[in-house]
């Protein structure tokens, strides 16, 4: 599964982590994260994620 890199922060989205702080639990992909997620650091949204290369 592809990591997601928040544009403003830097914060790495990582499936096999998730983000269970929020609810978000391991192996969930990043195109299956409900669309109100924000990122856990600065808050955006979803669309301020690109793929990690």
């Amino acid at each position: 599964m592809k990591k997601y890199e928040c544009t403003v922060c830097g914060y790495i989205y990582d499936p096999a982590i998730g983000d269970p702080e929020h609810g978000i639990a391991p192996g969930t992909p990043f195109e299956s994260l409900p669309d109100n997620w924000e990122c856990p650091l600065c808050g955006v949204g979803k669309e301020d994620f690109q793929v990690k290369e």
